[in-house]
């Protein structure tokens, strides 16, 4: 697990995102982004690019967390509810695993504990290690 910790700091995108890991385990990952005013459009609420990108993280780090590399070939987000400020946490859990693909859901969450978005995505393992 220290790879997968390793592996989740070198995510440049994710700190220039303000993304911060809270916990993860074997399938599953946790994390939070504290809204500032980088995430937000032209109207004022969070950027849906901002909140795939949170959700996009913790599916990596659970993706990733049996310890060989999987990447991404499908990813799907529907956006329920607007934010402006706040906190904003993604749970990713794992819904299948098999030999070559694996699918995951992710919850994402405002501090209140609305409901802002799912996301669904599905990754090919590849044979090298983390």
């Amino acid at each position: 697990m220290e790879a997968l910790k390793n592996f989740s700091e070198n995510d440049r995108y994710a700190k220039l995102s303000g993304i911060e890991l809270i916990n993860f385990s074997k399938g599953s990952a946790k994390a939070m982004m504290k809204v500032e005013q980088k995430h937000l459009n032209a109207v004022g609420i969070v950027h849906g690019g901002a909140i795939f990108t949170l959700a996009d993280f913790v599916f990596a780090i659970a993706s990733n967390s049996h310890g060989t590399v999987a990447v991404s070939i499908n990813a799907h987000i529907s956006n329920i509810k607007a934010v402006k400020s706040g906190v904003l946490y993604a749970e990713a859990k794992e819904l299948s695993l098999g030999k070559k693909l694996g699918h995951y859901e992710v919850v994402v969450t405002d501090d209140s504990g609305d409901l802002v978005a799912i996301f669904q995505g599905m990754v090919y393992r590849k044979r090298e290690k983390i």
